[in-house]
């Protein structure tokens, strides 16, 4: 075994959530979006577009074979909770279930700054491969409650990445998974800002 193919780390799997695309007022128009995710219980079947059940609105910009799948680090949703309260969505008290943000997979044990584009979790019996990190839109905005949530997003590095899946199979909550490297040369923290950077130029 080559050195650069032994396990970096591993976490755990900590809920499952799917989503089906419903109406969503952004801005005042209503569009269309399956960003709110609901918990599911498992085991859940993983293919090569994703999990079973879970609908995406505009497959330009989430979904296809490179962003399947989507995953946060559980550890965010005090941080975004306080976020919001903080720039004055007092109207939304309770606590950021799993899933609001619209991720499939809630993580704990791995974050952005030790994550590679390229790295690979493994389950198992399925595996997945880190692709880029999330980049936030107006509707992040409209589901968080306050303008500057994808400001917030870019520049706290909290944004959570997308995976593609490249062994189909079933995951079930509480799974562990394995951490295994690739190139290593681009973190999904440093992705974030190369292409947030890009996008202000």
């Amino acid at each position: 075994m080559q050195p650069s193919s032994l396990p970096t780390g591993s976490g755990t799997l900590l809920s499952l959530q799917t989503g089906q695309v419903r109406p969503l007022m952004v801005g005042g128009r209503k569009l269309v979006s399956a960003i709110g995710k609901t918990t599911v219980s498992g085991p859940i079947e993983v293919g090569v577009l994703g999990l079973a059940g879970d609908e995406q609105a505009d497959l330009s910009v989430h979904g296809g074979l490179s962003k399947a799948v989507y995953a946060l680090p559980s550890e965010h949703l005090a941080w975004w909770q306080a976020q919001r309260q903080a720039r004055g969505a007092t109207m939304f008290e309770e606590a950021l279930a799993p899933g609001y943000l619209g991720e499939n997979l809630s993580l704990q044990g791995v974050l952005e700054r030790d994550l590679f584009v390229g790295d690979r979790l493994d389950f198992g019996g399925v595996v997945l491969r880190v692709t880029q990190p999330r980049e936030p839109c107006g509707k992040f905005n409209a589901v968080m409650g306050y303008a500057l949530a994808a400001k917030d997003m870019v520049q706290s590095g909290r944004c959570g990445f997308y995976l593609a899946v490249d062994q189909p199979g079933r995951l079930q909550v509480g799974a562990p998974f394995q951490i295994i490297p690739g190139s290593r040369s681009v973190s999904v923290a440093q992705a974030l800002q190369h292409k947030a950077w890009k996008h202000l130029r």
